[in-house]
């Protein structure tokens, strides 16, 4: 079973990257399940039915989210109907959508949970602990990934310690840094950060003056994307089907040439 994650997409270059590479890197290592996070995928904020739909038609079968999950109003209306894209299961509001989903590959039942951090993230009504053994409590699947979104390398690392011989997959995302720490324990993979979809000459994706003005001067701006050339990057988790654990977990990594 071979897992391909790919990290934040962040606004039109995130979704240009992936939308150029997505197959090749599916043929090039036999990609069993494909998994995205969505979260900054409009405009750096948020996701659109539209972007949605384009994704699918990529060949990406589940789509996870982030703090910036319904900064869209309009995919509040459509996420019982998209019953692939996973919002974290422990932000508010919580009505809305499902905080995991399982998937049926290879005779393998195979559990996609997306949760949020509480360390320096708003709208965390449950801590991730908690809601995780909840839905663990209440459910079973051959295989559980997490897409684990926040801010703190600590809690993601402290949370893959505490669920390794419970969980195969626990990958950080929201950072949009990518992290070198990917290591397999007791049969099971973590990495801090995945890293992102977006312009390398930006801030985390974002327009570097923007960003500037914002913080230095304190002038109210927009999340307005960078443009220019782009980076993909994710993970490649290979799982065996018989013992359930990982075997291997490798970053990606591709970069445009800079101008």
């Amino acid at each position: 079973m071979k897992i391909l994650f790919i990290g934040d997409i962040v606004g039109e270059v995130g979704r240009r990257m992936l939308s150029e590479h997505l197959k090749s890197l599916q043929n090039e290592y036999s990609i069993d399940l494909t998994i995205v996070n969505g979260e900054n995928a409009a405009h750096g904020k948020g996701i659109t039915p539209k972007i949605y739909d384009s994704f699918k038609s990529l060949g990406v079968d589940v789509i996870t989210l982030g703090n910036h999950a319904f900064s869209k109003n309009i995919i509040k209306e459509y996420m019982e109907k998209f019953d692939d894209l996973v919002r974290p299961c422990n932000m508010e509001p919580l009505e809305y959508g499902r905080g995991f989903v399982t998937c049926h590959i290879n005779n393998l039942d195979i559990m996609i949970i997306n949760i949020c951090g509480k360390a320096f993230m708003d709208n965390i009504l449950i801590d991730p602990f908690e809601a995780t053994d909840e839905i663990l409590e209440n459910n079973s699947a051959d295989i559980i990934f997490v897409d684990f979104h926040g801010e703190a390398t600590a809690e993601k690392r402290c949370y893959f310690e505490y669920y390794k011989d419970r969980i195969q997959c626990v990958v950080g995302t929201h950072t949009h840094v990518q992290t070198a720490d990917e290591m397999i324990s007791n049969g099971s993979c973590f990495i801090s950060d995945v890293g992102m979809c977006g312009a390398i000459n930006s801030i985390l994706g974002r327009d570097i003056e923007e960003v500037i003005s914002r913080t230095i001067y304190q002038q109210k701006t927009y999340f307005t994307p960078a443009k220019g050339p782009g980076m993909l990057c994710g993970v490649v988790i290979d799982i065996d089907e018989i013992t359930k654990k990982v075997q291997k977990i490798e970053r990606i990594q591709i970069k445009e040439t800079l101008n």
